[in-house]
């Protein structure tokens, strides 16, 4: 489990001139000079459908008869809310067993933007009803959790005390406490982002399930009046959350889910209330990162996107020209923000950055296409060595994640499985860990969480940059020159 950080950038202060310029060409050419070059089309498909096969060893609850994780039963299935609520089902947030209701939520809207905004790219591969499988699986606990108009169930399970225990989830012997928001007890950003998960979700089943797709949205609007009427940071309320995964704000929280309302159902109310949250909480202003708590730059693409209005094309392009040309960099060329999680803001970006590319006026096209695909050649293992486990050279053999460092039943497992320096028994296809240091150095070692730790946020902007990049490789192969 991360530890919350609050995210501090040390960038280079370059100015649009001459020397600007020359920045640029001494950072392709520092990242050239390092990386190699891998086959892009096979390698995004290949890891594309790892990545999602990694969230299927997240899973909680009653496990499918097609279930292809064969280490992974059913399990977490005494999950329930105060009065008895079934709360079973969703998503382990990472190598541990709680399941942290806002980010699931933040990784499910990302996966589920990057299938509505490339769903060719998961239809060549056959993977659109895999997608939406991994997807209602979220939506479909988060449907659980939302007990009642304005109560929502946002996590199952005490960090403290799920983290004595090292084995298999099937075998979990440790309560499980429940936490909620309610009017008394608000948490407009997880409300919010449950909201935006549900709408963008809508949009992937609206041709094959209506009828699902209407719940989805019926559900994203209650929420999403929920957080709009009773204001408040979610973690207040679930205290435990503020240590792993605070939130600093909810105004972006709330422009992003009236923008997925909007979206997804085209009545304007919800366009207009986006609008309004963006100028009231001043989300026009350049972030530096795009992640769970920090989603800023997502609503500004967002809304260019949907209006094509030109404050939120020159706020998406700002962001992306800073990213692109400004932001520090390791050695190799990795994007780096934070070291918890360095890969996936690369990620991240690199997606936010794809979906900017694919709008007109939006900064320079094939400049951002290229940084993402830098970003993701590193994470494949362009510069040395893969961050995806189970694929590639040299791949990370000890990601912090109990389930699969226990060897195969019936032996037992425990804590002396976390000590051992060996390779994880169960392998962890497509999981992408939290990656190098500012220097590009990693440490392959299971008790360091700071290099090898997996968590659902992780891989979500991770897989929809692969499609995009998919998509693209589609889109050339389609019509070459």
């Amino acid at each position: 489990m991360k530890a919350s950080a609050f995210v501090t950038c040390v960038t280079f202060l370059v100015a649009t001139t001459p020397a600007a310029i020359d920045k640029r060409a001494i950072v392709t050419s520092s990242y050239h000079r390092y990386v190699r070059p891998i086959e892009e089309d096979s390698d995004y498909a290949r890891v594309l459908e790892l990545s999602l096969l990694f969230y299927e060893a997240q899973r909680s609850g009653k496990l499918a008869p097609d279930n292809r994780i064969a280490w992974r039963g059913d399990s977490g299935l005494d999950d329930r809310g105060d009065d008895g609520e079934d709360l079973t089902g969703g998503y382990y947030d990472a190598g541990d067993f709680v399941k942290f209701g806002f980010t699931m939520a933040s990784t499910t809207t990302l996966l589920a933007w990057g299938a509505v905004s490339w769903p060719e790219a998961y239809a060549r591969l056959g993977q659109l009803d895999v997608i939406r499988e991994a997807l209602k699986w979220a939506t479909d606990y988060f449907i659980k959790c939302h007990v009642s108009e304005n109560v929502l169930y946002g996590q199952v399970g005490d960090f403290t005390v799920d983290h004595a225990f090292w084995g298999r989830p099937e075998e979990l012997n440790t309560s499980r406490p429940v936490f909620k928001i309610d009017p008394e007890h608000p948490g407009s950003d997880l409300a919010g982002e449950t909201s935006a998960a549900l709408a963008s979700t809508s949009l992937l089943f609206r041709t094959v399930d209506p009828d699902y797709a209407d719940k989805l949205l019926r559900h994203a609007r209650e929420l999403y009046n929920f957080a709009k009427v009773h204001r408040g940071l979610y973690h207040e309320a679930i205290r435990g959350a503020a240590q792993y995964y605070e939130s600093t704000d909810y105004g972006d929280e709330l422009a992003w889910a009236a923008a997925w309302l909007f979206k997804a159902s085209n009545e304007t109310k919800y366009l207009d209330e986006a609008e309004h949250h963006y100028q009231h909480f001043h989300l026009r202003e350049r972030p530096n990162e795009f992640f769970y708590n920090k989603k800023v730059a997502g609503v500004q693409v967002l809304l260019a996107q949907l209006t094509g209005q030109q404050e939120y094309r020159n706020a998406a392009k700002a962001f992306c020209n800073f990213s692109v040309r400004q932001q520090k960099r390791t050695p190799k060329g990795l994007l780096y923000i934070d070291k918890f999680g360095t890969l996936c803001h690369a990620a991240n970006v690199a997606f936010i950055c794809l979906q900017a590319a694919d709008y007109p006026d939006i900064g320079d096209p094939q400049e951002y296409r290229e940084f993402a695909k830098q970003q993701i050649h590193y994470i494949l293992g362009g510069a040395g060595r893969s961050y995806v486990v189970g694929w590639g050279h040299n791949p990370p053999t000890q990601p912090h994640h109990a389930a699969s460092s226990c060897p195969d039943k019936p032996t037992a497992c425990g804590w002396s499985e976390f000590d051992r320096n060996a390779p994880n028994p169960q392998v962890l296809y497509g999981a992408l860990v939290s990656g190098p240091d500012e220097a590009d150095r990693f440490h392959d070692r299971r008790e360091d969480y700071v290099y090898t730790e997996v968590t659902l946020d992780y891989n979500a902007g991770f897989t929809g940059a692969l499609a995009g990049l998919l998509q693209l490789q589609a889109k050339a192969q389609a019509h070459p020159r």
